[in-house]
């Protein structure tokens, strides 16, 4: 039977206890105590906080109770929507403020709900945002009954559960992979099948190096000829990609350095050493150019994704840094490029590799739609269900 109990406007100051904390310079951290939170804290997690997020710890704070929920009150923390739920009595900074549930308001319906609607319309927006009590308090908020709070609570969670469980998947698929790296671009171990001896060579004899040709911000668009520029490098791709997020109009195009599938392309600049030299292997079947600062290495007796993929590992990315020059704007150039040295096995066993490196990308990417999806589909069960616009069945808890 579906829930058929009004929900009540409610002020939200009449519901909880409001806590502001307190200067660290008042407390003397140690190993042992209650846990003490900043800003910083909150964004440790998602949605828990305890001590386990925080390195400070006192004996003689004063406290609020687990359950309390937690927000940032002052900063740019506000625009990141820092909502927490307490999971033991803990206290916090003056940048913080605790809302501690009275009886009637669930603790966690009120944590799914400060993290729906949002902290920054309801800050004082000056040169430091901040949030007080007097913006807290008149909050209007829609109240079911408790029963019916912690069924929405129980879906939410259940919602959140799945999240969890893929991105714990994404991140294992991620270990996995660098493990793979490690041990299969090293040639610590081999693959079965291949013997062949592995030789160095000089990333100048596997070809000819191209230079990209400029192409100023505002000739990018949404549709066009596909284009890569070189902040894309080491912002947007990894290691090796099919498609483009840039295009050009075609007459753009044919003044620019045109790319082909199994081209290696490197960031010719940037503002740190690790940024210059990002190697990215163009595999798209598109037609697609390059953007000035962009370095193109064309040839052959390598494998594109294999020869990207060993080319930003930590010892030759460490090579390719130490090559480089400036301070404010770091180069490298072609020259350099080509005397990085590099070891690879016969062709056959880097398309091998660059296969299985390959099959365990489209295992993450496919992951990661559904990460996505999950996370659209508890964004729509929350536009739903913390408003009251659908109503779960409550059974005979109606």
């Amino acid at each position: 039977m579906t829930a058929s109990h009004a929900w009540a406007p409610r002020r939200l100051g009449d519901l909880v206890n409001l806590t502001s904390g307190q200067s660290p310079s008042g407390f003397k951290f140690g190993s042992t105590g209650k846990p003490y939170f900043k800003v910083d804290q909150l964004g440790k997690s998602t949605k828990y906080v305890g001590r386990d997020e925080t390195p400070y710890l006192a004996e003689n704070l004063p406290e609020v109770p687990a359950g309390s929920v937690l927000i940032a009150k002052r900063g740019a923390a506000i625009a990141l929507n820092r909502v927490r739920l307490l999971t033991e009595p803990g206290f916090m900074d003056t940048n913080v403020m605790a809302l501690t549930s009275n009886p009637g308001l669930e603790a966690e319906f009120l944590f799914y709900w400060l993290s729906h609607r949002g902290l920054w319309d309801i800050a004082d927006v000056t040169s430091v945002p901040q949030i007080n009590n007097k913006h807290i308090n008149p909050l209007e908020i829609q109240l079911p009954r408790t029963t019916e709070q912690r069924a929405i609570v129980h879906a939410l969670k259940g919602a959140d559960d799945l999240i969890g469980v893929l991105a714990r998947l994404i991140a294992k698929k991620r270990k996995i992979k660098q493990g793979t790296m490690q041990e299969l671009l090293t040639g610590r171990t081999r693959l079965p099948g291949f013997a062949g001896e592995w030789r160095e060579v000089h990333l100048g004899q596997l070809g000819s190096f191209l230079k990209g040709r400029g192409i100023k911000r505002d000739e990018v668009r949404t549709t066009g000829v596909p284009c890569i520029r070189y902040g894309e490098l080491y912002t947007t791709y990894s290691d090796y990609t099919n498609r483009t997020v840039s295009y050009v109009d075609p007459d753009v195009a044919a003044a620019a350095q045109p790319i082909r599938a199994g081209d290696v392309l490197f960031a010719g600049s940037g503002e740190t050493k690790e940024e210059i030299g990002i190697s990215v292997a163009y595999m798209g079947s598109a037609r697609a150019v390059a953007g000035g600062d962009t370095i193109i290495l064309r040839g052959s007796w390598y494998d594109a994704v294999y020869l990207a993929s060993l080319l930003n590992t930590p010892a030759i990315a460490n090579k390719k840094a130490s090559a480089g020059q400036g301070d404010a704007v770091v180069h490298i150039n072609a020259r350099a490029l080509s005397a990085i040295e590099v070891t690879l096995p016969p062709l056959d066993e880097q398309a091998a590799i660059a296969s299985i490196l390959i099959d365990i990308d489209n295992e993450i990417e496919a992951l990661g739609h559904r990460l996505e999806s999950a996370r659209a589909t508890k964004t729509g069960m929350m536009q739903e269900l913390l408003p009251g616009r659908t109503r779960l069945s409550m059974g005979a808890a109606s």
